[in-house]
């Protein structure tokens, strides 16, 4: 009985509303991501953390030493849709906590998830270069919003996740994907517009929102610790597939989309609303 009534504490405050001030709104708005103190307790973090870890190894394909990864494979394991492989973890992903918190931060009546991934960097996994997300993804609104859940406090050491503020803004390196090339690239053109930086650790508890467009990298992990981060891509619920501009958008398509046609919404049973006014 103690177990069952601690397992429905858990799940209540996976629902429960957060109190997102305006500020924090504005905030998002401006600048293209906000992090947030508090959102999740040590004890839910905890619980779906071991759940999710477990399946991030159970589930994981590179085993490649690191000299021999690309950059790529040695910025984290990534392992997508953790919610259709384990019920547990689909109690995590559709937090309405969460997922109410990022159609405030957009503005929207509802989100769906467009899918999940857990992203663990090694001990001596390299960075994650500069990036947007929806280079990736093909829809047609910018409404769309990354959380990133650190399972654990996070410090500079371990690859904290680095935003450029107002970047969302303007349409530079829209058509770059995540590689030596973007980290360069962006890097040159970021400072050389005077976007400001925002690269802080995380404590237990504390998650951010990145807008789609947003650019962003995290550092190498340097302790002796894996770097556990779960993440959940929200988009619009009347969000529009678009017509794929890249290989990525159209293996996304197929993937994460179960390739609805252009220019509908997408399907409640692979893309299902997590959050509605």
């Amino acid at each position: 009985m103690e177990a069952l009534a601690d397992k429905a504490l858990l799940l209540s405050q996976l629902d429960e509303p957060y109190t997102l001030n305006p500020e924090a709104i504005a905030f998002y708005r401006q600048n293209g991501y906000v992090k947030l103190k508090h959102v999740l307790t040590p004890a839910v973090l905890s619980y779906y953390g071991d759940i999710i870890t477990d399946l991030v190894f159970k589930l994981n394909t590179l085993v490649k030493p690191m000299e021999d990864r690309t950059t790529y494979e040695r910025a984290f394991l990534q392992i997508m849709n953790l919610w259709r492989e384990d019920d547990q973890a689909r109690e995590f992903v559709f937090s309405k906590r969460l997922a109410k918190i990022a159609a405030d931060l957009m503005g929207v009546e509802g989100v769906r998830i467009y899918h999940d991934q857990a992203l663990y960097k090694e001990p001596s996994g390299g960075i994650t270069p500069w990036h947007a997300d929806q280079f990736y993804w093909p829809l047609a609104s910018p409404h769309a919003v990354t959380v990133w859940i650190p399972l654990q406090d996070i410090p500079m050491e371990m690859g904290p996740l680095a935003f450029a503020e107002g970047s969302q803004h303007v349409e530079i390196g829209r058509n770059i994907e995540i590689s030596d090339e973007s980290e360069k690239t962006l890097e040159v053109t970021l400072r050389k517009r005077n976007f400001k930086v925002h690269d802080t650790p995380f404590e237990l508890g504390e998650v951010s929102y990145h807008a789609g467009w947003t650019f962003h990298r995290a550092g190498p992990n340097t302790s002796d610790r894996p770097r556990k981060v779960m993440t959940m891509i929200y988009m619009d619920k009347d969000q529009i597939i678009t017509q794929p501009r890249n290989k990525f958008q159209t293996a996304d398509h197929v993937t994460w989309l179960s390739s609805v046609p252009v220019g509908s919404k997408p399907q409640d049973e692979m893309n299902p609303i997590l959050f509605s006014y």
